[in-house]
């Protein structure tokens, strides 16, 4: 298992972004400190856990658009 891949945990609160229309998203749960990642599609596939500071350093990064990917 990745180091960064999660077992599967029972009775998580997932919830994903208020404009994911499409439904093609990645959900996001909480549990023990820990953000858990998974495929909207594939609820049943692979997780992905990260602390909470990788988290929180991630959602910085993108707040300061470091991701920023310009569309066709």
């Amino acid at each position: 298992m990745a180091s960064n891949e999660a077992e599967r945990p029972v009775q998580l609160a997932w919830r994903k972004a208020s404009f994911c229309a499409s439904g093609e998203c990645v959900e996001v749960a909480q549990r023990d400190g820990a953000v858990i990642l998974r495929d909207s599609v594939q609820p049943s596939g692979r997780l992905l856990r990260y602390t909470g500071e990788q988290w929180r350093s991630f959602v910085r990064s993108v707040k300061a658009g470091e991701f920023y990917v310009e569309g066709p």
